[in-house]
């Protein structure tokens, strides 16, 4: 409901049919009558075929088709970027939807700035990430990076360090002052990310933890490092 009602708010243009369900109808009137406006397609079905729609139980009712935002350009990106504080998070490797959708939330809730997608990535917003991100996904923009090297280059033109997140052998999150323009790297879930891109880094910083556990899930992961930075600069 949250995913739908965000894109209808910020991009209706990019909706091209919306499928929902009879008990629904008096909540989504607004967005039913623009529907009616413009010619936009809507259905009413039943709950096992909205679960079909979202190959999820958890539709909520509403299931909307949408066309996807192309990710912007690093230097796109960074030109029309305001002075100031500035947080945005760099996926290398992560690739589980429901993770995606969950770093979205968290970084819409903190105000990053964006999502940097390597280049060669094939991460994009799924419908279950979109889902779990509860509107946070139309909050801030995909910006697909160039070579890393170049990216790299570019990134710290921009005043921006880099802070790779590592299990152990980093600073402590919580014991560091964090810059004001961060880019904080997060690996994928298994393996981490490259030691390539880690040694690149300005700096290694690590969640300390009773050890009871080997680490946080990198959704979990990623809402902490995102509070402590904005604890710090807000």
């Amino acid at each position: 409901m949250n995913a739908v009602q965000a894109v209808f708010a910020r991009r209706p243009q990019a909706l091209r049919k919306l499928y929902l369900s009879e008990a629904r109808i008096p909540q989504l009137q607004p967005l039913l009558k623009w529907c009616v406006a413009n010619r936009v397609g809507y259905r009413v079905v039943d709950d096992g075929d909205l679960q079909k729609l979202a190959a999820s139980a958890h539709h909520e009712g509403v299931v909307a088709e949408v066309l996807r935002e192309e990710p912007l350009p690093l230097s796109s990106w960074l030109r029309d970027l305001p002075a100031g504080p500035q947080c945005a998070l760099w996926l290398d490797g992560v690739g589980n939807p429901h993770n995606f959708g969950a770093i979205l939330r968290s970084a819409a809730h903190f105000g990053v700035s964006a999502m940097l997608l390597p280049k060669h990535a094939t991460l994009s917003l799924s419908g279950a990430a979109a889902r779990v991100a509860e509107g946070g996904a139309e909050t801030l923009p995909m910006v697909r990076l160039g070579r890393e090297d170049n990216s790299l280059a570019q990134l710290h033109a921009a005043g921006f360090q880099l802070a790779a997140t590592v299990v152990r052998g980093g600073s402590d999150v919580f014991n560091i002052t964090l810059p004001q323009r961060l880019i904080y790297v997060l690996g994928a879930e298994a393996v981490g990310m490259s030691p390539e891109l880690a040694a690149a880094c300005d700096l290694r910083v690590s969640i300390p933890g009773s050890g009871a556990v080997e680490s946080l899930n990198v959704a979990s992961a990623t809402a902490v490092l995102l509070a402590q930075w904005a604890s710090r600069n807000r």
